[in-house]
């Protein structure tokens, strides 16, 4: 019987390694993920077989799971994605606390010490990624402040956090029959560390730190792997563990930033690299209407799309296709600019696009578009904000300075779709809005566009 699932475990590993592979294509992720999703369910079957419990709590938990999970997925816009991910995150960590707590409870008398740390790490990480979650979650829902929260001597607090959980943590693996308090004592500072960790984080740099409690949930979960022997469970973990942290860098590099400067906090107000005079604003923007973009459309040989989050806020995605669908057929060469970090977690704009049918091919990244930048004819910036802000490359003095942004302003004309002047998630004012080569369509971005679409339509009915 042990042989069986030891092997039914190998298989859901595989499945989950071979459906993690598929997601690397637009073309193949979506049976990649059924693939996952597959190897996790015969990992959830096997296990419940083999443990030979009542079915019936189980089977309660699992009709209000279905609930939940049918209702978010119907319910929630894609504008509230990046808070639910942050949710789905914490709930993989105070899952692995809750696993790691209960284990202890089940062992208490005849742990040993591997057993042990694995549950001070199940606590610990578990911890810090379900409270550093709720924060995250409150910072992109609007409940929390999105800016960066510091207070005084900060840093030294975070690290006599940490070298109390050292101390404890260390204590309890040597001696884990009779530390229980100090147990829960880790538990508690594992919260209060997640907090702290994660309020200096400011607005902008919210992916970074999406993408970063991911990695803690796996990490987790690997952890109660060990605790509880299930290796299925610590493939999983280690694979969201593994492929979360290099997600991390991929947006540290992004945004300029280290990994270190993420994992100890105090991140996302002001750089180093920003304590150059501050370049003052000037000129003035310059409006446009719907009619008059329509004709510098209709003249451009190359279009350039930049969704950003305020494309999410509209749900314009699908009439952003429709329209570069007319200025292919007029002529026009069409790409959509992809900045790793725009929106509210990693990979935003990527799913609204492909929800539209975008063609992947058809989607760039900075480093391949900014090259060629100035022979743009007109590049459309839709809600994105910092990350096509100039003051990243001209004001030393801006939290942006140093971040890699797609370069819209060296296109020779750029049309920008918002509700009004304000700046972005961070804060900062955008100097794209007062450039001479910037025209501003303020309004609804959805029916910016929809305008647009009737006037291509109607001129071809003519």
């Amino acid at each position: 019987m042990q042989v069986l699932i030891q092997l039914s475990y190998i298989v859901a590993s595989i499945l989950f390694i071979y459906g993690l592979k598929m997601l690397g294509r637009a073309e193949t992720a979506r049976r990649g993920n059924l693939v996952s999703a597959g190897g996790m369910l015969l990992a959830v079957l096997v296990t419940l077989l083999n443990a030979e419990l009542s079915f019936v709590w189980i089977l309660v938990a699992l009709a209000v799971g279905t609930v939940v999970g049918v209702l978010a997925a119907r319910l929630v816009k894609m504008t509230a994605m990046p808070e639910m991910v942050a949710l789905l995150n914490g709930s993989g960590g105070i899952a692995s606390l809750l696993v790691g707590w209960s284990q202890y409870h089940a062992v208490r008398s005849e742990v040993d010490t591997f057993t042990s740390a694995a549950i001070a790490l199940a606590v610990l990480i578990g911890g810090v990624a379900f409270s550093g979650s709720l924060v995250a979650f409150g910072k992109l829902a609007g409940r929390l402040p999105g800016r960066s929260i510091q207070f005084d001597k900060q840093q030294i607090v975070n690290l006599g956090i940490v070298g109390a959980i050292v101390l404890f943590g260390a204590i309890f693996i040597v001696t884990p029959t009779n530390t229980y308090v100090l147990l829960m004592l880790v538990v508690l500072l594992a919260l209060a560390l997640g907090v702290l960790a994660v309020i200096p984080i400011g607005g902008a740099d919210m992916p970074i730190v999406v993408s970063l409690l991911n990695s803690y949930s796996g990490l987790a979960a690997s952890a109660a792997g060990f605790v509880i022997g299930n290796n299925v469970l610590i493939v999983a973990g280690s694979l969201v563990g593994a492929s979360g942290l290099i997600l991390t860098n991929i947006m540290c590099k992004s945004m300029n930033r280290s990994l270190a400067n993420v994992l100890f906090g105090g991140f996302g107000a002001v750089t180093a690299s920003s304590s150059g005079p501050k370049v003052e604003v000037e000129g003035e923007a310059k409006p446009i209407n719907a009619e008059d973009t329509y004709f510098l459309l209709e003249a451009a040989d190359s279009v350039l799309f930049v969704p950003g989050y305020g494309m999410a806020v509209a749900q314009a995605q699908h009439a952003v296709k429709e329209l570069a669908d007319l200025l292919e057929r007029n002529g026009a060469d069409v790409r959509y600019a992809i900045h790793p970090v725009a929106g509210r977690m990693p990979g935003h704009m990527n799913v609204l696009l492909a929800e539209a049918n975008v063609p992947y091919e058809q989607l760039v990244e900075p480093e391949d578009v900014n090259p060629t930048m100035d022979t743009v004819d007109i590049a459309i910036v839709i809600g994105a904000n910092d990350v096509v802000n100039p003051a990243a490359k001209e004001d030393s003095g801006s939290p942006l300075y140093g971040m890699p942004i797609i370069n819209v302003d060296e296109a020779k004309t750029v049309i920008v779709l918002k509700r009004s002047l304000k700046p972005g998630f961070s804060g900062v004012e955008n100097m794209l809005f007062f450039k001479e080569n910037t025209r501003m369509l303020f309004g609804d971005a959805k029916q910016s566009i929809a305008t647009l679409v009737s006037e291509f339509k109607e001129a071809v009915a003519a």
